[in-house]
């Protein structure tokens, strides 16, 4: 990884897998879930394995146990409700932000950045878990899975960002953690930098070529 220097005037962050780790939460509705349908719960490890595309696709690998399979239609019908009623009550009850993540947004907020967020996981649980972890404040738009009619790895949510501040993509930044993040930014001309420890389905996120890779938020005042 080259140590280039970047000088965004847009930063737009993801936010299960770069700000949040929310799998604690997650895998306790896909095991609450399964048990409600009778059969064995998958535990924590497999299903970080799974998370990072959205809640439907969640549900889909915890009753195929793929990453890419298709459920019986009747059995999806079943349980997604189920997860989501779950999920809606256990939104940040186990999540938390990762370390460095406040640190990080102190210092982008200090230097006067201007801060979005951008997720795939609907705006009835985006909005709960970065109010409730204290951080909803930092962003000055959030848009989430369900706000436009696409989401990542299509553009869409990052060019609608940055023409929402009136800033042009090459001057933004993404922030994120997964393949999806990497291709939504080069289709929309953003820079890319992504944290080690995300969700990308058990791949090193190094392999998708993002601009930078880091451990850690507090750790963007080096290349910024």
């Amino acid at each position: 990884m080259n140590a280039k220097k970047f000088s965004p005037k847009l930063i737009i962050i993801d936010v299960d897998g770069t700000l949040v780790d929310s799998v604690p939460d997650l895998s306790f509705c896909v095991d609450e879930t399964m048990k409600a349908l009778g059969k064995k719960p998958w535990g924590e490890a497999q299903v970080r394995q799974w998370v990072g595309n959205g809640v439907p696709k969640l549900v889909e690998r915890t009753l195929t146990g793929k990453l890419e399979g298709a459920p019986d239609k009747g059995e999806y019908d079943q349980a997604y409700p189920i997860f989501l009623e779950l999920y809606a009550q256990n939104t940040s009850k186990r999540s938390h932000l990762y370390a460095g993540v406040k640190e990080g947004l102190d210092y982008l907020k200090a230097q006067g950045y201007t801060l979005g967020c951008v997720t795939n996981k609907a705006a009835q649980f985006t909005l709960p878990i970065l109010k409730n972890l204290g951080i909803f404040d930092y962003f000055g738009l959030v848009v989430s899975g369900d706000t436009l009619e696409k989401k990542k790895p299509d553009p869409l949510p990052l060019l609608h960002s940055a023409k929402f501040f009136n800033i042009e993509p090459k001057d933004s930044l993404m922030l994120g953690d997964s393949v999806s993040d990497v291709k939504a930014s080069r289709a929309a001309g953003f820079e890319i930098i992504c944290m080690s420890y995300g969700y990308n389905h058990g791949n090193d996120i190094r392999d998708t070529k993002p601009d930078l890779v880091i451990d850690s938020m507090a750790q963007l005042k080096d290349y910024l």
